[in-house]
C-alpha cells in the first residue's frame, strides 16, 4: 500500500480494501467517511474529524479502508 509521498506503507492489518470516497459527514467532533470500493459495495468508517483533516480526506480521493480485529463475524437470517 502506497502512504503519502509515494513510500509504501507496511501494516500489519491483514484487511485493506481499496476505494473511492464517496461522501463525507462531518460533525463537529466525528466524521463519517463511505468508501465505495467497487460493485455496489461500500464500506462506511466513523473516524473523528481531526483525523479526517489530518489524512485530508475528500469526496472522489482514493482511500484505503484497514479493517484489524481477532474476530471476523458471519451471521445468516
Amino acid at each position: 500500500m502506497a502512504g503519502r509521498r509515494g513510500k509504501i506503507m507496511n501494516i500489519s492489518a491483514r484487511n485493506c480494501l481499496k476505494g473511492t470516497i464517496k461522501s463525507i459527514t462531518r460533525g463537529p467532533v466525528m466524521a463519517e467517511i463511505v468508501l465505495d470500493i467497487g460493485n455496489g459495495v461500500q464500506v462506511t468508517s466513523v473516524i473523528t474529524a481531526k483525523a479526517a483533516d489530518n489524512l485530508g480526506l475528500k469526496e472522489g480521493k482514493e482511500a484505503y479502508a484497514v479493517m484489524k480485529s481477532t474476530e471476523v463475524m458471519i451471521a445468516v437470517d
